[in-house]
């Protein structure tokens, strides 16, 4: 769309496409202008590179880019993420894992975050228990310098691992801290062919990260498989998985020898989290 350089800042915000909200975060991004700022200087006029910006920015949201690659920013658990079209981008539903790893993580407890994309879970995590000790691993090196930026931005300490899977724990990548007490995942969980990968921020976002080319269950049937020979004696796996998929988690944990296995329900009611304890 065309935005003509010299028109107010409210008169630009009133006439923009897009749900307030997101009018609200592109104004901010192209002007500089904090929330508060939008409004105390709401006469004031853009200028030819604002303009140019912001018309840019509604662009690419109107052709479907996801808001939060637009900017380059995402909240998560109360804190500001980097992200990029290397990572996923985190999602309110996933704070529902790091609450219950926060809840069963013991003092100057160890945890290892698998897969763990812009480090949301894992630096969530480090953040609020500075007495954790905190691995996170990832396969994709774009995804890790991601997540160690955030762990710094954050002042979070994790310790990161480029790894596919538990490869490199079991090539003794994590010599001094062979087991953990909680192992925490958000693997790729939908299943090839699913619709929604053709819809809304999916299509932009990567598709490693989102499906395991199969059935929606591959990585999780690793994760479980692998996961006894990392875990501390009574220590807890957590799963986050489609809405549809809990009971088959359960049951992959149940055969892999889990007890205490359940499943809990996130912000939309859905089965979103499963995990049990090793053990113990």
């Amino acid at each position: 769309m065309d935005i003509a350089a010299g028109t107010s800042i409210g008169a630009v915000r009133a006439a923009l496409p897009l749900d307030p909200l997101e009018n609200r975060i592109l104004l901010c991004h192209a002007t500089g202008l904090s929330r508060t700022q939008l409004i105390t200087r709401a006469d004031d006029p853009l200028d030819a590179a604002q303009a140019a910006r912001l018309a840019a920015l509604v662009r690419r949201r109107l052709d479907g880019e996801p808001i939060a690659y637009i900017v380059g920013r995402r909240e998560f658990f109360g804190l500001d993420f980097q992200v990029s079209d290397a990572v996923l981008i985190p999602r309110p539903d996933t704070e529902l894992i790091v609450e219950l790893a926060l809840e069963r993580l013991p003092p100057g407890g160890r945890l290892l975050d698998m897969g763990t994309g812009s480090g949301a879970i894992a630096v969530a995590i480090a953040h609020t228990r500075p007495d954790a000790l905190v691995t996170a691993l990832d396969v994709s090196a774009a995804a890790l310098a991601v997540a160690q930026a955030n762990a710094a931005a954050n002042g979070a300490r994790v310790r990161f691992l480029r790894s596919d899977w538990f490869q490199a724990l079991a090539d003794g990548g994590v010599a001094d801290q062979p087991v953990f007490d909680l192992i925490a995942s958000n693997p790729p969980y939908i299943a090839a062919g699913d619709a929604h990968l053709a819809q809304g921020d999916l299509r932009f976002e990567p598709a490693g990260a989102l499906t395991d080319h199969a059935d929606g269950l591959s990585a999780l049937r690793r994760i479980v498989a692998g996961a006894p020979a990392y875990l501390a004696p009574g220590g807890w796996l957590l799963l986050e998985h489609g809405y549809d998929q809990a009971a088959a988690v359960r049951a992959l944990l149940q055969e892999g020898g889990f007890g205490e296995v359940r499943s809990w329900r996130d912000l939309g009611a859905n089965e979103r989290v499963s995990g049990g304890r090793f053990g113990g």
